[in-house]
């Protein structure tokens, strides 16, 4: 499943607010525990990473500098 930004920040929104239930699009869902939404934000946040680093947007391309230097003779 595809995971937006927007779902992220309705979970910790709802999250920093104490609730269990949390809308985002058309969709609403009321979490049993905090422990649950908590599962659920690190599921969402594993997810854009996953969509991220399968795109080559995380993690970065590695920079490589090269530096030749001679004794001038």
């Amino acid at each position: 499943m595809a995971y937006t930004e927007e779902q992220v920040n309705a979970l910790q929104s709802a999250l920093a607010k104490g609730e269990r239930r949390v809308t985002f699009a058309d969709k609403t869902v009321e979490y049993r525990s905090v422990d649950e939404l908590r599962l659920a934000l690190r599921e969402v946040q594993k997810g854009l990473f996953l969509q991220a680093s399968a795109t080559g947007l995380w993690p970065r391309a590695p920079r490589q500098i090269h530096i030749n230097t001679s004794k001038g003779t």
